[in-house]
């Protein structure tokens, strides 16, 4: 006949659990204070580089991460073509996610849709693109959308842009952003999945066994597994 466990032993196994539990607790905040930041893209302002419905990761090591208002040191700055995490510099709530182009003391100038930096013309990265063949004048209500400039980025400013330069809510048109308000270096695509226009939306618990089962049933058709562990720099 099998003994049953003593009431010390299942306090032990009990006390065991929660500490483990706690340690994982621990380590998960610790992580997600001093490390990572995941991050989803909610617009097409990064296409063709990060599609609406990509998750990333974010490396807050990479320039320090921000404990009690004060930056702790990080082992680079940003660099020019990197894209990086930032709080929205008009509404600190808000993350955006955009492209370095230019550094403190760097000279920015749109012409014709074509990006100078320091007078110097940039390549596009790889996968950006334009979506309006239209070039819009200076005068235009949109103008500095294509020619801007030149200004020149102050101290611990960047000048930042989206790869979807024609459909992008960046610098050009709210300015700089302060070094104390980027978070995090954009690294690895951990899960990507599409959007649907047939997918039911939450409209109140009522709603969520219909959205489980639609998207149980498109979980192959919408996950894009290709896109799973891609960097985006």
């Amino acid at each position: 006949m099998a003994k049953r466990k003593s009431g010390s032993s299942v306090f032990s196994d009990t006390s065991t659990f929660v500490r483990y539990l706690l340690v994982l607790v621990i380590a998960t905040v610790l992580l997600r204070v001093f490390v990572i930041q995941a991050y989803q893209i909610p617009s097409a302002s990064m296409e063709d580089t990060l599609l609406v419905g990509d998750f990333l990761v974010g490396n807050k090591l990479a320039y320090g991460a921000h404990i009690l208002g004060l930056r702790m040191p990080g082992y680079q700055s940003p660099q020019n073509g990197e894209i990086v995490i930032f709080r929205f510099p008009h509404d600190l709530e808000r993350a955006f996610i955009k492209r370095c182009v230019a550094l403190p003391g760097q000279t920015v100038e749109i012409k014709d849709k074509v990006l100078y930096v320091d007078g110097e013309r940039t390549i596009d990265p790889e996968r950006s693109k334009y979506v309006d063949a239209r070039v819009l004048p200076r005068e235009s209500s949109n103008g500095i959308r294509d020619n801007y400039g030149p200004v020149t980025c102050p101290p611990d400013h960047y000048f930042l842009v989206g790869d979807n330069r024609d459909n992008s809510d960046d610098s050009r048109f709210w300015g700089f952003v302060s070094s104390d308000l980027i978070v995090a270096k954009a690294g690895p695509i951990y899960f990507s999945w599409a959007p649907d226009a047939d997918a039911p939306t939450y409209s109140g618990p009522a709603s969520l066994p219909g959205m489980l089962v639609y998207n149980l049933a498109h979980v192959f058709d919408r996950v894009r597994w290709s896109r799973i562990g891609t960097f985006t720099n």
